[in-house]
């Protein structure tokens, strides 16, 4: 079967990689680099990630062993995930449900009404995202963190967002976890509570041997998309058995021919965010990611990619979401005296997937006409899903053991 991928990011490159030995697999690049939004960047003898600070680990044991027959385990550092929240001026460690005794230190009052407020029962079913955080924490942790808090990153007033995306994604304690942490200490036990990064200090060393073997074609992008009785068209001239898709799904229709004019509406109301990083050189810290969701800073994280590396070294990413220029980044960080001195800048174009109010109505259009039509479509935006590294990766591998 002659295969086309449209997409040389993480899942492009892994689907490729697992078709290749049965099938004759083109991967199709925009750009004049592979990895997508895991690519990174070397600056003054730091890794810069641009979008977001790119680590691996999974609750997935397929997964791991995936990864780990491609890049031996023995290549990469095993990180302690070391994170704080910035709260009432203060740190307090990271998940905040964990840190009552810490509020208790800053306002003994309100660690009083978090924890009265999460034992006390939510009235129904949620119906977004802010409800869903009453209902899981307590009005009162919800109000002053987890709204706030996400309507900085998402943009947007979390009543009008879907909470599907938070599965797997936030620690969701129980109870009696809840007891736990006010008598003693509780640790973070989602996946990246720990997380691998390669020896090299550089995630991009794992992205290359990803793609050894695999047929990228780099400056090349798909501008048209044609069903025929032969299977599929790219760019009306090379034609495929079978056509899997990575490009945004809110690009994809319009380069489909003959896209009904509903699946384009759709496509057209779904949203994402932009996101803006910058390099610092910086003091030392002992955190990989500080997380600030006052609305008295643009920043929403500092991620410490410092301390992913071996040795340690001092360099901090910051990030904020949309469009920031350059010159009030730096105004911005300038007010942290840890962060010491700009090295680089970003400004991403697709970054996060929006749960909003058109997110399920549209992606179901676009996903039952896709389907139609045989077409496969894979990855954080091409599923149109909050994905991690890890998470792409088993979509691949599901898709390839489902499929083909």
């Amino acid at each position: 079967m002659k295969i086309a991928v449209i997409g040389a990011g993480v899942s492009g490159l892994s689907v490729a990689r697992m078709l290749s030995d049965s099938h004759s697999v083109d991967v199709y690049e925009a750009s004049d680099s592979f990895g997508g939004i895991a690519r990174t960047e070397q600056v003054s003898d730091a890794t810069y990630h641009k979008i977001g600070g790119h680590c691996f680990n999974s609750k997935h044991q397929y997964v791991l062993d995936y990864v780990f027959s491609i890049y031996p385990k023995e290549k990469w550092n095993s990180i302690e995930r070391r994170s704080q929240i910035h709260f009432k001026n203060h740190y307090v460690s990271y998940p905040i449900e964990f840190s009552i005794k810490e509020i208790f230190e800053i306002d003994s009052e309100l660690a009083y009404s978090i924890v009265e407020d999460m034992f006390a029962e939510f009235d129904g079913s949620p119906n977004n995202l802010a409800e869903w955080f009453i209902s899981m924490f307590g009005e009162t942790l919800a109000r002053e963190y987890f709204i706030p808090y996400n309507k900085k990153i998402w943009g947007r007033d979390p009543y009008e967002m879907s909470y599907e995306w938070v599965h797997d994604k936030l620690p969701t304690p129980n109870k009696r976890e809840l007891i736990k942490s006010l008598i003693k200490d509780v640790k973070d036990d989602m996946p990246h509570a720990y997380f691998y990064y390669p020896k090299t200090n550089d995630q991009y060393d794992f992205i290359r041997a990803l793609a050894e073997g695999i047929d990228v074609k780099l400056n090349a992008p798909v501008f048209a998309i044609r069903k025929n009785s032969a299977g599929w068209l790219i760019n009306e001239s090379a034609q495929y058995d079978q056509v899997i898709s990575t490009i945004p799904m809110d690009i994809l229709p319009s380069l489909i021919k003959g896209a009904p004019s509903e699946v384009l509406l759709a496509a057209s109301n779904l949203s994402y965010n932009k996101v803006t990083t910058m390099l610092w050189h910086a003091e030392p810290t002992d955190n990989t990611w500080t997380y600030y969701p006052s609305p008295d800073t643009i920043f929403h994280r500092h991620i410490h990619v410092g301390n992913f590396f071996r040795p340690v070294k001092n360099f901090i990413i910051t990030e904020a979401i949309g469009s920031v220029d350059e010159e009030i980044m730096i105004e911005e960080g300038l007010r942290y005296k840890h962060l010491l001195k700009p090295l680089a800048y970003n400004v991403s174009e697709h970054a996060y997937v929006v749960y909003d109010e058109n997110y399920a109505s549209s992606k179901k259009v676009i996903s039952e006409y896709l389907s139609e039509i045989s077409m496969y479509t894979l990855g954080r935006f091409g599923e149109w899903e909050y994905y991690n590294m890890d998470m792409c990766i088993k979509s691949a591998l599901d898709l390839v053991n489902e499929n083909f």
